[in-house]
């Protein structure tokens, strides 16, 4: 989900060779943060922000695999930057 949301923010409003695209910036990004929410939260209960997912853990106190929500974030947005 992040390595979506930073490739296309990335790929519509910071890369300097697509010339200027002000105008149509937020709908292809409010639609991979649409896609996130649907995916992620519909499918897995997966969340885009990592405060989110550790309120929940805290709430139900429930640690499993907890550490992908915030290794997660750090590499995709990474890869993202790389590529």
């Amino acid at each position: 989900m992040t390595f979506g949301l930073v490739y296309t923010v990335y790929a519509i409003a910071v890369d300097p060779k697509k010339g200027d695209l002000r105008t149509i910036t937020p709908i292809p990004i409010g639609f991979m943060v649409g896609k996130n929410i649907l995916a992620g939260g519909a499918f897995d209960g997966a969340s885009m922000n990592p405060a989110v997912s550790f309120g929940l853990a805290v709430v139900s106190w429930t640690w499993n695999n907890h550490w992908v929500y915030w290794l997660d974030p750090f590499l995709s947005a990474g890869i993202a930057i790389l590529r």
